[in-house]
């Protein structure tokens, strides 16, 4: 079954929906036609994670002039996160001066999922195969659509924490690529996890 968003109705929840407010789920489950997406016809389901509690679009961060370093990149550790994250990938640190920030990202399912999400028969035992494509924690809603790509295997968008230049409307482009599909609108330096508006590639 997909994922339904709450703000959706159940006819545009088993079409891909975008309404209501922004929510997370898993992209092996989540998104219509997704490799567990198991339920039956005319049905729709939370598609949920079990982990990634604590991340979330709404989180926004701005910078506190009381605490330590008040830089962006620290009002971002500071508040339990690393700037550029893709929340379910793996992250290369660069830690040439604090706060870590994340440098790059590759993705391999043991980063989301007990046993990797994926196991194969081996000599008649159950061996870890993980996916390294189509893997991070996906969401939908305030406008952005739950399914992407080309069906039938459709896939969701990611998250990565991202920063505003300046003034940035519900629905607008935070830094190139990815949108600010929070509560409201965002000042200057203020930080939230965008959406993308690239899907990821089918899960392999």
């Amino acid at each position: 079954m997909p994922a339904a968003l709450p703000g959706s109705t159940l006819a545009q929840n088993l079409a891909n929906p975008s309404l209501g407010a922004f929510v997370i789920f898993d992209p092996l489950s989540g998104p219509k036609g997704s490799p567990l997406d198991k339920g039956s016809s005319g049905t729709a389901s939370t598609g949920g994670l079990s982990t990634g509690i604590g991340i979330g679009e709404n989180d926004i961060i701005a910078m506190n002039q009381r605490t330590p370093g008040p830089t962006v990149p620290w009002a971002i550790f500071q508040a339990g996160f690393m700037d550029n994250d893709i929340p379910g990938e793996v992250p290369t640190i660069t830690l040439s001066a604090p706060p870590p920030v994340v440098a790059s990202s590759a993705i391999n399912s043991t980063h989301m999922y007990i046993g990797g999400g994926r196991s194969q028969i081996s000599g008649g035992v159950s061996v870890p195969n993980p996916y390294t494509a189509g893997v991070a924690i996906c969401g939908a809603g305030q406008g952005g659509s739950r399914d992407g790509g080309a069906g039938p295997a459709f896939t969701g968008f990611p998250m990565k924490m991202v920063t505003a230049p300046g003034a940035v409307a519900i629905g607008a482009v935070i830094e190139a690529g990815w949108v600010n599909r929070s509560v409201r609108a965002l000042v200057a330096n203020e930080s939230v996890f965008g959406s993308s508006v690239a899907a990821l590639a089918a899960a392999s």
